[in-house]
């Protein structure tokens, strides 16, 4: 189907404001600190992306605090993992991802997709797919390590044939992950986790991407296709030419209601999400968050889209030899007057946060980063603030005045 013709021409600034009024970073939000806060921001960003890497905290919990200021962290885990009444489940969408337990049947097409493939990275019996089941239903809920042990006794790749046979049914939704403790997925069957009216539905593949279309457009604000397929890693399109894949997304994001825009300057199809266009449309500003991002956070996912609107080059550096790192090992970018102003490579000393590397784009992004870097280290538990580099050099006099000031 083709799209409609845009009526409305949205420049790069209004692209920008919608983006994070929509992340939650402009405009006073209404969401409380607390885990009910915690839940509203997971549905509105529609996914929150886990990793193993920790620093000042795990990238999931800065996500949250980033939106939402010095909500305390054990809030933070019970509002993704909670015991008695899960909100939550863990799947692949852009990444490894926390994701709100209503999409549960929405992901059915990448199942059905692994499951048409019949492996991803290893080889899994069924034999050892029955044992895990089979334990599973007469033992409740149990991690891998539980399970007999997630790694086969070589390299840390080296899983084990349980740890490859409970993966392949989280892969294919014979099991659910909706709870973590000590980091640790703990695995369970979809019938003791997901509500009836969840447990039943299979979706067909065009309703599956209409809905991950229209939850793309609400988190970003404003996509383009190549948005639609990032945010949620909609690789499994069964697309057989770039025109098919046009078709398919186009297809989408009319049956998710988003409104056809053009981009002043570009010729990328774009669509908006309704209610952040008459937003846009009222004039609303508001106040702009600042704070620290999560390298792994849903605003910057996308290093294009990062560059365009926010003329930022971003990128993730924990994984490059130290020799060769720009900015650090895990460099977080400062967000302040809905800008992308800085950078810095924090640490933890005791209760000192250490800011190994500061980079700023800007003599006036120093008060800022002093800001976000005292507020941070209060939130996880800091009684200092240590800088080590300073890029340029000239700022570092006013950084340090503006972070004297603020002890």
């Amino acid at each position: 189907m083709d799209a409609p013709a845009a009526e409305v021409t949205l420049t790069p600034d209004d692209v920008r404001r919608m983006t994070l009024r929509a992340q939650g970073f402009l405009g006073a939000t209404s969401w409380p600190r607390s885990r009910t806060g915690v839940a509203a921001m997971l549905r509105r960003v529609g996914a929150v992306q886990l990793d193993t890497i920790s620093v000042l905290a795990r990238s999931h919990e800065l996500v949250a605090y980033a939106r939402l200021g010095p909500v305390p962290r054990p809030q933070i885990e019970q509002a993704y993992w909670h015991d008695t009444k899960p909100a939550a489940f863990e799947y692949w969408a852009h990444a490894a991802c926390v994701l709100p337990i209503e999409q549960w049947p929405y992901y059915a097409f990448r199942r059905r997709a692994f499951q048409a493939r019949g492996v991803r990275w290893h080889q899994v019996t069924p034999e050892t797919c029955d044992k895990v089941l089979a334990r599973l239903r007469a033992e409740g809920p149990l991690t891998a390590t539980q399970l007999g042990g997630a790694k086969a006794g070589g390299p840390w790749w080296d899983w084990s044939d349980i740890k490859i046979a409970v993966e392949w049914l989280l892969d294919t939704g014979a099991v659910i992950c909706a709870r973590r403790t000590g980091w640790r997925r703990v695995y369970d069957l979809p019938e003791r986790v997901l509500p009836d009216e969840l447990l039943g539905a299979e979706p067909a593949d065009p309703e599956c991407l209409a809905y991950l279309a229209g939850v793309a457009a609400g988190a970003l604000g404003v996509v383009t296709p190549a948005d639609l397929v990032e945010y949620h890693r909609l690789n499994f399109l069964g697309a057989r030419s770039p025109r098919d894949t046009k078709r398919l997304l186009t297809d989408a994001a009319l049956a998710a209601g988003l409104t056809p825009v053009a981009l002043a300057g570009a010729k990328d199809q774009a669509w908006a999400d309704p209610a952040a266009l008459a937003e846009a449309s009222a004039g609303r500003r508001g106040r702009n968050r600042v704070t620290l991002l999560s390298p792994f956070d849903s605003l910057i996912w996308d290093r294009k889209r990062t560059r365009l609107m926010f003329g930022f080059e971003h990128s993730l550096e924990a994984y490059v030899p130290k020799h060769k790192r720009v900015h650090g090992y895990f460099t977080m970018p400062l967000l302040a007057g809905g800008q992308l102003a800085g950078r810095v490579d924090p640490a933890r000393e005791g209760k000192t946060l250490v800011a190994r590397k500061v980079s700023l784009e800007r003599a006036t992004a120093a008060e800022p980063m002093a800001q976000a870097l005292r507020e941070a280290a209060t939130w996880v538990g800091c009684d200092n603030v240590r800088l080590e580099q300073i890029e340029p050099a000239q700022h570092a006099s006013r950084l340090v005045a503006a972070l004297t000031r603020m002890t």
